[in-house]
């Protein structure tokens, strides 16, 4: 099974989006089934197989989610840091403020979903491979 360090590992080869979809099939490599990112202060639950878990520290200080959905600035933003333009601290300062709580990552599917505070899907993607 895989360590959080391993994921940590991974993930320091991971300088914007651009680099998201290598970062995906490495963590799927290493067993990891699914994973849910926390926008609130960056922790991360990681999935495995017979529900093993492996839960990330905080990232950063607390952000505060926005009451309000903005869907048209958050693709807005998203397709910015898709692209290199924005680094990680940013986004997620981008996607509280567009009231997004988390986003999941299903390997099974290589979908990225972003969901809002009521547990509402704003957008779907399909990741790269």
């Amino acid at each position: 099974m895989f360590t959080i360090e391993q994921i940590h590992t991974a993930h320091s080869k991971v300088k914007s989006g651009a680099d998201f979809p290598a970062y995906i099939q490495e963590l799927k490599k290493m067993g990891v089934t699914r994973y849910e990112t926390f926008v609130e202060d960056g922790h991360t639950v990681y999935f495995g197989v017979e529900d093993y878990q492996q839960v990330s520290p905080a990232k950063y200080n607390l952000l505060t989610i926005s009451e309000t959905v903005n869907k048209e600035q958050f693709l807005f933003d998203l397709k910015a840091h898709q692209q290199g333009k924005t680094d990680y601290p940013t986004f997620c300062e981008d996607t509280a403020n567009a009231g997004i709580e988390k986003w999941m990552v299903c390997m099974e599917e290589m979908t990225c979903t972003y969901i809002d505070q009521a547990g509402n899907k704003i957008v779907v993607e399909v990741i790269p491979h």
